[in-house]
């Protein structure tokens, strides 16, 4: 299968890219760099050198679609956005420009292309707005509320990926995804609390654990969310499916996890709370189970060991 991934230097895009290589697919990675890094792809670049092409691109731009309809993917991995709520809120027309004009420009390479499908990184944390409690785990027949410009685009874009398979008969599944987290993601962003977590407590540095810590999120291994994506190429056609856990993690229990593992036996400092978080965020998986034949399967223990070990092997990570 001839595939094209957007995002595909980003932390779970490069990954994606690792899994559709082991497979024996051919790949084509476009990626702005302005938050993936090359060196995401470097075990793809050296095993599957022949099999991978990287296209410095924005999504944005008018030569995505001249270079889908040349390259003519089967399937359209969309992942690239810009991915910050924060900054969504303080620049909503540049979040807009990005995650709304540039994924109808990934439409419109698709459909010229003629691929038969998309699948779509959508927000489970963030179209569904702030659920009652009661109403959690979220399904997906929950209403979309969402509260942050991000959110508000990434619904959208679901809207337009429906509109596009009536018109165009271009099928999609869109991935409604929890809180991913795994090797390679960025321990200096805004967001991957696990990633800075790990940063901070290889290099013997104070965690920060914003409000009682006691708020919620449902953290799911990169590596599920990957096979997930891989399984959507030929399943879940016209569906929005939850990519989560279905469990709360409390930032307290992850940061004991954490700590425990790091072998590092002190409390982490608190600080007041952040205006407009979400104080408790789970996603029910149980659509993606009928339709992808999708569960996760790694541990918060395990997946928390596995970034831990992933950031100590890495240039400049020593122990505190």
């Amino acid at each position: 299968m001839h595939t094209l991934v957007t995002g595909g230097a980003g932390f779970i895009g490069s990954t994606l890219v690792d899994r559709l290589l082991a497979e024996g697919h051919t790949v084509d990675v476009v990626d702005d760099l302005s938050t993936g890094s090359l060196a995401n792809l470097a075990d793809a670049r050296s095993s599957g050198a022949k099999a991978m092409s990287f296209h410095q691109l924005d999504v944005r731009s008018t030569g995505l679609v001249e270079l889908m309809g040349r390259r003519q993917p089967d399937v359209v991995f969309h992942l690239a956005a810009q991915a910050d709520v924060r900054v969504s809120v303080a620049d909503p027309v540049r979040d807009a420009e990005v995650n709304v004009i540039g994924s109808i420009n990934v439409l419109e390479g698709a459909r010229r292309a003629g691929s038969s499908k998309v699948v779509f990184a959508s927000s489970g944390g963030t179209i569904y707005g702030d659920p009652d409690p009661a109403d959690l785990p979220v399904k997906e027949t929950h209403p979309r509320r969402p509260l942050s410009p991000y959110g508000v685009a990434k619904n959208a874009v679901g809207d337009y990926l429906y509109a596009y398979r009536e018109l165009h008969d271009l099928e999609f599944t869109a991935l409604a995804l929890a809180n991913v987290y795994g090797p390679r993601q960025d321990p200096h962003g805004e967001a991957g609390v696990v990633a800075i977590f790990a940063g901070l407590l290889l290099a013997g540095k104070e965690c920060t654990v914003y409000g009682d810590g006691n708020q919620t999120r449902d953290f799911v291994f990169v590596d599920d969310v990957v096979d997930a994506f891989a399984r959507a190429a030929e399943r879940g056609g016209g569906l929005l499916l939850n990519v989560g856990t279905g469990q709360e993690t409390s930032v307290n229990r992850l940061y004991a996890v954490m700590a425990a593992a790091a072998g590092v036996d002190r409390p982490p400092n608190h600080a007041p709370a952040r205006p407009g978080e979400l104080q408790r965020s789970a996603l029910d998986p149980s659509r993606a189970a009928i339709h992808l034949g999708w569960r996760p399967w790694t541990s918060l223990e395990e997946g928390t060991a596995a970034v831990l070990e992933h950031f100590a092997g890495r240039p400049g990570t020593s122990r505190g």
